[in-house]
């Protein structure tokens, strides 16, 4: 059985074994951010330069907010020439690389990628780099997040950004005031939890079935459907470690399934298939009250004119708990200089390199001391409960390192568009299995026997 501790991202670790070497890349001394103090002088600026890749993803501001901080290290390191490739998804560097492009020297790279860039020995584990450098992650870093980067017993990448599934509603379709005083149950003004029975009221509150309005819009796929099957005491997987199956079929997911389907297949309620690509799109005309996203939903959604939002937490069920991705910047291998990507992971790392990214609205720093900080929670632009993103971190459920998501994917949408859509009615047991069983050959694909070489005629002829 799992602990509540393996399964999320809950408790701190202070590491004081790792302390380090790159001078001035981070404001205060007695701040529990990755420190530095310079081992040595900064080399005469007339030696060589350094040429240094550094491979980003996400949007237009987060590159430019990339390549602005990548210039700026140029500034503590003045041999460093830095050049940023940057990708619009989390694979695009990974497609790249298969294409037969260089791996860049430093990268950004999402947590469900991490097992392809190890298993195929591209990475260089980071712990011994940090502790040559004297990093010091105080409480800025959760035990979790760490582990989460973490295989054979090295820390393979550091930790940079987390992202969280909450809830967005939109405020004049979900007026809890109103609600409120219709004598329907709501949830507490603080935004830290709400029930399944408060979300099902909302959804069914904010619903006009004649003006076109639904009231909530969730993804028929593995990741919409995750975080309602954890926090209704369900497991997306059969083991926390070395999945052989999904667990769709299992007694705990198929009472979680049951529960949520009961909102989520009716058509009054919830966005149907037709539109279910336009989720986002139907929130912003004011068509949907409530859909699932992250923090870099949240700079699209304040540019949209006379939409009031806020985010709750996912609702609970039998107890609180979510998914959500994990980034990490990563070394090559290859780096042609091992030590100056080091140094440039530590400052990209450090407080004000981050602070300079989170910024732009769209990054969910790892590091506590920014995500807690009005860099991040930017009081007074939407949301105003932009708390729920840090309050969510805690309740994050990590998945097995897996390099075979997008197939596992591929091989269950079908069923799982079922368990939305099958009219007029469905059979949970037998779809959990489907899905389970679809599952099988790509978490646990069969071992091949060797079979005995048979000498051709030629090989077993007399000389």
């Amino acid at each position: 059985m799992r602990t509540a501790a393996a399964r999320t991202l809950g408790s701190c670790l202070l590491i004081t074994t790792l302390v380090s070497g790159l001078a001035a890349c981070s404001g205060d001394p007695s701040s529990s951010t990755p420190q530095t103090e310079p081992t040595s002088p900064p080399p005469s600026s007339a030696e060589e330069p350094i040429a240094l890749s550094f491979g980003v993803f996400g949007s237009n501001d987060e590159i430019a907010a990339y390549q602005t901080m990548a210039k700026q290290f140029e500034t503590v390191d003045d041999r460093a020439e830095v050049t940023v490739s940057a990708y619009l998804h989390h694979d695009g560097l990974r497609k790249d690389i298969e294409e037969g492009n260089p791996v860049p020297d430093v990268f950004l790279v999402s947590r469900r990628d991490l097992s392809w860039f190890v298993d195929n020995g591209l990475t260089r584990p980071v712990d011994s780099l940090l502790d040559e450098r004297g990093v010091d992650f105080g409480d800025a870093y959760s035990r979790a997040a760490l582990e989460a980067f973490s295989s054979d017993n090295r820390l393979q990448c550091m930790p940079y950004g987390v992202a969280p599934q909450v809830v967005f509603y939109n405020e004049d379709l979900v007026d809890f005031a109103r609600m409120e005083l219709r004598g329907l149950d709501v949830p507490d003004s603080d935004h830290k939890r709400w029930s399944w029975d408060q979300f099902v009221a909302a959804a069914n509150f904010a619903a006009r079935p004649g003006r076109g309005i639904k009231g909530v819009a969730i993804d028929p796929t593995m990741t919409g459907l995750a975080p309602f099957i954890y926090s209704g005491g369900g497991d997306l997987f059969d083991d926390d470690e070395d999945p052989t199956s999904l667990a769709f079929g299992s007694d705990d997911t198929q009472g979680a399934l049951e529960t949520v389907l009961q909102l989520l297949r009716d058509p009054k309620i919830t966005l149907g298939e037709a539109d279910q690509d336009k989720a986002v799109e139907r929130f912003e005309q004011g068509k949907v009250a409530m859909i699932t996203g992250t923090r870099a939903l949240v700079p699209r959604l304040r540019q949209v004119t006379d939409l009031d939002f806020d985010v709750m937490p996912i609702p609970s069920i039998e107890g609180q708990a979510t998914v959500g991705d994990i980034t990490a910047l990563c070394t090559s291998k290859d780096a042609e200089s091992p030590a100056t990507a080091a140094d440039f992971m530590v400052y990209a790392s450090s407080g004000d390199a981050v602070s300079q990214v989170v910024r732009e609205g769209y990054l969910q720093p790892v590091n506590q001391e920014v995500a807690f900080s009005d860099t991040f929670i930017q009081p007074g632009l939407l949301p105003l409960s932009a708390t729920v993103f840090n309050d969510s971190v805690s309740r994050m459920v990590i998945p097995p390192l897996l390099d075979t998501w997008d197939e596992l994917e591929a091989a269950v949408t079908p069923y799982l568009q079922e368990l939305f859509y099958a009219e007029p009615t469905i059979d949970l047991p037998l779809v959990g299995e489907q899905i389970d069983t679809a599952s099988q050959p790509i978490l646990n694909p069969p071992t091949q026997t060797p079979t005995p070489e048979t000498s051709s005629p030629t090989d077993s002829a007399s000389p």
